[in-house]
């Protein structure tokens, strides 16, 4: 694929170029409360606007039904990359209509606009063709070039991913650019021991990717709500733990077949557990308790890892060369409940190898535990589109940018 520094040598300046960016934030209300993945897309803005392009920046954020939704405005991100760039950004309140086309036709050489919620519009993540041709070609008319850095969204065949670079010259920003030479970094060019650590909620998420990862690593760590899956597939009470149990075959299957290639997996030894699930907002102690991961009472639930499971995932991450993680171990936005995720990302930063932040939570649980971002080798952007990559699978919105 063609890169943004190839689309700066052939110069931009005075063109409309369209940046597919990934503004999808966390808000409280119009406060955000995790501005990383603005700030990943300021170098690819910031470096097309120095060069004098007139920057068109457009985003999902959250999943609106098709119409335009107070609650999922891009206005505050807007503002914030407006503040990270040190200049006004103009903002358009609709997508691709009468505010768009004068946002879009105010720019001046070197000036920045943000378009509304791209799921404002229907077309944007519509599963008919003709009907994302259709706004894919309205979005077409705002801009002259367009540059893919939303990597969050790459694994979507929607309109402004998949469609719209079909339909203008096509580059990669840099942080797409950055997020699948990591990738390769751990598909192609694998440095071992090679340690993979996920949590998380559902064990179904990821299935796919244990799949795969049963032939490439060399040890996976599991934690978090999907663990409770793989203790009952090995016969032990999980008590009112997040369970699925239509899962246990595969599980059972994916135990046996990691002792067969050598795969080291390796679960929980004690877990803390509760009565119920703590009141997030409220913060108050919980009161756990810490178990043996195979003699959880059967009205309790585990919602963390224990200590010494803790200090068995520190050991086991200790001497990795390549590290992923995907997933908190557990419900870590609970101060009684973080230390088990606080655990994995300090073992992380202590690594002697290449690490890598797989998105999603487990980036979020990064910034909020207060850890130095620049302490991993690499914090993703798009925890759904790792997780893809990594099992194999062609997301759309790079094999659109390759063509």
């Amino acid at each position: 694929m063609k890169t943004i520094d190839e689309l700066l040598s052939e110069g931009v300046a005075g063109k409309r170029v369209f940046v597919r960016a990934d503004l999808n934030v966390p808000l409280d209300g119009t406060t955000i409360t995790d501005d990383g993945r603005i700030r990943a897309v300021v170098p690819t803005v910031k470096a097309l606007a120095d060069a004098g392009a007139r920057v068109i920046v457009a985003s999902h954020l959250g999943r609106p039904k098709g119409a335009p939704d107070p609650a999922f405005s891009l206005a505050p991100a807007a503002a914030r990359l407006g503040e990270l760039l040190g200049a006004d950004v103009a903002f358009a309140e609709d997508t691709v209509g009468t505010s768009a086309e004068t946002a879009v036709s105010g720019l001046a050489d070197g000036q920045v606009a943000v378009i509304e919620n791209l799921r404002f519009n229907a077309g944007e993540t519509s599963k008919d063709d003709a009907e994302r041709a259709a706004f894919a070609d309205r979005l077409a008319g705002l801009a002259d070039v367009y540059v893919g850095d939303g990597f969050g969204a790459v694994h979507r065949k929607h309109a402004s991913v998949f469609d719209l670079p079909k339909r203008l010259p096509h580059y990669a920003g840099y942080l797409i650019a950055t997020e699948v030479g990591v990738l390769k970094k751990l598909t192609d060019d694998v440095r071992r021991p090679y340690v993979v650590a996920l949590g998380g909620a559902k064990v179904s998420d990821k299935l796919a990717v244990i799949d795969q990862l049963l032939g490439k690593a060399d040890r996976l760590l599991i934690g978090g709500g999907m663990a409770y899956t793989f203790l009952k597939a090995q016969g032990h009470e999980v008590g009112i733990s997040l369970l699925q149990e239509d899962q246990i075959p595969a599980v059972k299957e994916y135990i046996e077949r990691a002792e067969k290639n050598g795969v080291e997996l390796v679960l929980p030894v004690d877990v803390l557990v509760a009565a119920e699930f703590p009141d997030l907002k409220a913060k108050a102690s919980a009161n756990p308790t810490t178990v043996a991961a195979d003699a959880i009472p059967a009205d309790q639930e585990g919602l963390d890892i224990g200590p010494e499971t803790r200090k068995l995932y520190a050991s086991k991450l200790a001497d990795a060369a390549t590290v992923f993680w995907n997933g908190p171990m557990g419900v870590f936005e609970h101060p009684d409940y973080a230390e088990g995720t606080k655990a994995v990302a300090q073992a992380l930063v202590d690594a002697p190898g290449f690490t890598v932040v797989g998105g999603g939570d487990s980036a979020a649980a990064v910034r909020t535990l207060g850890f130095d971002e620049n302490a991993f080798g690499h914090i993703s952007t798009g925890g759904g589109a790792s997780l893809e990559y990594l099992e194999g699978k062609t997301l759309p919105g790079l094999a659109a940018l390759e063509d």
